[in-house]
């Protein structure tokens, strides 16, 4: 795995006219990847599994069309909702715009 310099936020693999990179979906940074790929792990599990995370997985996320803040209009948008107060609370919902990469939270 390999994390944006700039915020901390996890690079994707994406494909491009550039050929493929890793691209940083917060910053819009992009670095070239290479095709030479080391993976060293150390653990003591016999079943463990390596997680190759691809543009192609986000449309596995459930999607929208909601206000979004940046935009300023009805945009499509991935959603997901987690439970971040008390069980008695209803659980928060994180948006991520598809046309400019916001995020935002709904509190219901």
């Amino acid at each position: 795995m390999k994390f944006c310099d700039s915020c901390g936020n996890l690079m994707r693999v994406k494909n491009d006219e550039d050929g493929r990179s890793l691209h940083c979906r917060i910053c819009d940074i992009k670095k070239p990847l290479t095709d030479q790929l080391t993976i060293e792990v150390k653990n003591d599990k016999a079943d463990q599994k390596i997680v190759v995370i691809d543009d192609k997985e986000e449309s596995e996320f459930p999607v929208t069309n909601t206000m979004c803040p940046e935009c300023g209009d009805m945009r499509e948008a991935y959603w997901t909702m987690q439970q971040t107060r008390g069980g008695d609370e209803p659980p928060t919902r994180f948006y991520q715009c598809k046309t400019c990469n916001h995020r935002w939270r709904e509190y219901s």
